[in-house]
């Protein structure tokens, strides 16, 4: 049998990784890493639940980083033993298994790569994702409840904390909108890019048989600010309506008046929270939301007066971004990137990294082109 050659593929794993390693500056989420611990064993730190919570959170981020670049580092010294055992031992077993960790590392390595692009200003952040259904009827409620599950997929398979705020439920099918935060390091960076229009052509299973149906929703985005409390809401700007939490056919899911919709006045902001039990907590977690969409509202004004922020966030119907197609033919299709695949049910089911990937290049792109212009 052919000896296993991959060394030449390992050195590439090596050197790249060394480059990730660099960019992720080791030694400085090392110092940070004490500088957060030694904050956390504060024995008065819960005295403060905000601010403890803020500082475990950051430090759970770092140590998760610090955690996977030495997983990856031990991974690919591991491969290398492997393989070098292969082929002394004339093992195929063991050829097969270093090819099956090679492909693994690769896409790993891959991962960690495109992470190193994400250096935007609130791209560690965690992210606060709206989705609305829009033209389409019936179909476009089932389509928004379609992207809502694939994102709930896409962070359980990446291990990724959610938490889901408010869902609304249309009369036929599907959902009007639904919003839920997404708490892991650069999940704002990483989901951002999905911000948009998303368009679905099918076979309506709600229309007229043998009728293709075009529908329509609206992602939005937001990063999930830590200190929102420079932004000050008054009173007199918003209202604030208190209903009963609902479910799928209008049925009470209990049985206080707890949900809670804030609606910024001046600007026409509107966010509902039902995930908690009470109607206090509800009202805290939405003014929350608002704040953080009021502050990056504040930045997106003032980085279009300077015009220096790039990529500003947005989910208007003419910013259509994504198809996915179930029928004549089966394909999903980014049309900022031409990044598309074959297997629209992969993607439903939460299979977006290539989508992202080629997202967050494309922007990368984009701001270079802007600042090199």
């Amino acid at each position: 049998m052919a000896d296993l050659d991959i060394a030449g593929e390992i050195a590439d794993l090596r050197s790249t990784y060394s480059d990730i390693a660099v960019v992720a500056d080791v030694p400085r989420l090392e110092r940070e890493i004490a500088e957060l611990s030694e904050q956390a064993g504060a024995p008065d730190i819960w005295d403060d639940p905000a601010k403890a919570q803020q500082v475990t959170t950051a430090l759970s981020h770092r140590q998760s980083r610090v955690k996977r670049l030495a997983d990856v580092e031990r991974r690919i010294d591991d491969l290398e033993v492997l393989a070098q055992l292969a082929n002394e031992e004339d093992d195929e077993d063991s050829r097969v298994e270093a090819r099956k960790e090679l492909t693994a590392v690769q896409r790993t390595i891959s991962e960690m790569e495109v992470l190193t692009l994400l250096d935007g200003e609130f791209d560690e952040l965690p992210a606060v994702v709206t989705i609305r259904a829009g033209a389409g009827g019936v179909d476009a409620s089932d389509f928004a409840e379609m992207l809502l599950r694939m994102y709930l997929r896409y962070a359980e398979q990446h291990g990724m904390s959610v938490r889901v705020y408010d869902t609304s439920y249309a009369e036929e099918a599907g959902i009007k909108s639904a919003s839920f935060e997404v708490d892991a390091p650069y999940a704002f960076g990483n989901l951002s890019v999905e911000a948009g229009t998303h368009r679905l052509v099918r076979m309506s299973p709600f229309g007229a048989a043998g009728k293709r149906q075009t529908s329509f929703a609206a992602v939005e985005v937001v990063p999930l600010f830590d200190q929102v409390d420079e932004v000050e809401v008054p009173e007199g700007d918003i209202r604030v309506d208190v209903f009963r939490s609902s479910g799928p056919g209008g049925q009470s899911v209990n049985t206080t008046d707890s949900a809670v919709r804030i609606t910024h006045l001046p600007t026409g902001l509107v966010v509902s929270m039902q995930n908690e039990k009470s109607q206090i907590q509800n009202r805290a977690a939405a003014m929350r939301v608002l704040q953080s969409r009021l502050m990056l509202l504040q930045r997106e004004e003032e980085a279009a007066r300077k015009k220096e922020l790039a990529g500003t966030i947005t989910a208007s119907w003419g910013d259509q971004m994504r198809s996915y197609v179930l029928a004549p033919y089966q394909m999903v299709k980014d049309l900022r990137t031409d990044h598309e695949v074959g297997n629209p049910s992969a993607v439903f089911d939460g299979d977006l990294d290539g989508f992202i990937a080629a997202g967050i290049r494309w922007r990368k792109q984009q701001q270079q082109e802007q600042a090199d212009s």
